[in-house]
């Protein structure tokens, strides 16, 4: 054997071996990172949404709660999807149920200032 016929057939040889890979190395990437973005940020929103939505459930008349404006009321009435809140003596409003933040204890904290 002479040294073309020899570095053809090296040519072929490697052409053979490196072939395209499967189809679906291809797509491993973007499935790995659809599973990282499920597991670091839609699971745990999901989970947090779950549990605001039974703090809602639990919601009774005399709690005190806070807004999603900060504002910290007072539950007047609950109906289904409303409550009616006492903001401060004798002013009452009326929201959405599902706007409101958290379920606060009546007292609070002491402030900084005391």
């Amino acid at each position: 054997m002479n040294g073309p016929s020899l570095l053809s057939i090296l040519d072929l040889a490697a052409v053979q071996s490196a072939g395209e890979p499967p189809a679906y190395v291809q797509f491993l990437p973007l499935v790995a990172m659809a599973a990282i973005f499920y597991f670091l940020i839609l699971a745990p929103q999901m989970k947090r949404q779950k549990s605001h939505q039974a703090k809602l459930q639990t919601i009774k008349r005399g709690d005190q709660v806070v807004t999603a404006g900060g504002l910290i009321a007072k539950v007047i009435k609950v109906d289904e999807n409303t409550v009616d809140l006492e903001i401060a003596q004798g002013v009452k409003v009326r929201a959405i149920k599902s706007t409101l933040g958290d379920i606060v204890t009546p007292g609070g904290t002491a402030s900084a200032n005391d």
